[in-house]
């Protein structure tokens, strides 16, 4: 699946928020969105999973526009946002037997598809468990394990490690990529974090609502004559590393 943003704009009243982002996504890779803290990540993420509604521009997926085909589109979309929003009094297994009945799954294929996750992503034996026993890890996992209940190709993740100690972000960031290379899966992963991007990973740079880079990393550092994707970072943006 194709994914492709032409021309977002957003204001927030006479503030400009993204101006004319544009970009392709490739099928079954993963891409880091990366910016400093305000740099517009969570707004583009607002606008393309319709929390927020499209001003200018639009986006496609398989060539159907967010704007005029909004149902369609968003089917083929999960999303793991920046705040939890999992209910810490159900327990795991009933937060995504929740968030399947709201897509529309039935109970026997909901249950189905929850013990699936539940097992790739090592849950299974805190089904039962309510929400708040579990460490911030756990608690990313079942987000992203809920997420990918109805199937989506594109999963979108708004600085998903937010909170989470050294070890735990690394272990996310890894079995995200592996959603990648055994399930085909196109994902976003929007960070202010250097250290969760990789040379060859698919990068875009957000600064000020403006797109100022979109490439493979390495190639970005070359272009820039940096030795790494902090210094390119820096280079482009002004910006820290973190």
């Amino acid at each position: 699946m194709t994914i492709e943003a032409r021309n977002i704009g957003f204001r927030y009243g006479s503030k400009q928020v993204l101006t004319e982002v544009s970009f392709t996504l490739a099928a079954g890779r993963f891409h880091a969105l990366l910016g400093p803290n305000g740099a517009g990540k969570s707004t583009l993420f607002g606008l393309m999973t319709r929390l927020l509604a499209l001003q200018t521009g639009d986006l496609f997926l398989d060539g159907q526009s967010l704007r005029k085909q909004p149902a369609d589109a968003m089917r083929h979309i999960g999303v793991v946002f920046q705040q939890n929003a999992l209910d810490l009094d159900l327990t795991v297994r009933q937060n995504l037997l929740y968030h399947a009945a709201l897509h529309g799954l039935s109970r026997k294929e909901a249950r189905l598809r929850s013990d699936r996750e539940l097992e790739r992503f090592a849950l299974a034996e805190r089904a039962n468990d309510p929400v708040r026993l579990l460490n911030g890890g756990h608690r990313r996992r079942v987000e992203i394990a809920r997420a990918l209940l109805h199937h989506p190709t594109l999963l979108l993740l708004d600085e998903p490690t937010v909170g989470l100690d050294v070890a735990s972000r690394a272990a996310l960031n890894s079995h995200v990529r592996k959603l990648c290379a055994e399930d085909g899966l196109t994902v976003l992963w929007a960070t202010h974090l250097i250290e969760e991007v990789q040379p060859e990973d698919r990068v875009l740079i957000l600064h000020e609502g403006v797109l100022l880079a979109n490439g493979e990393g390495q190639a970005l550092c070359d272009h820039e004559g940096q030795p790494d994707l902090a210094t390119t970072f820096h280079a482009l943006t002004g910006a820290g590393s973190s």
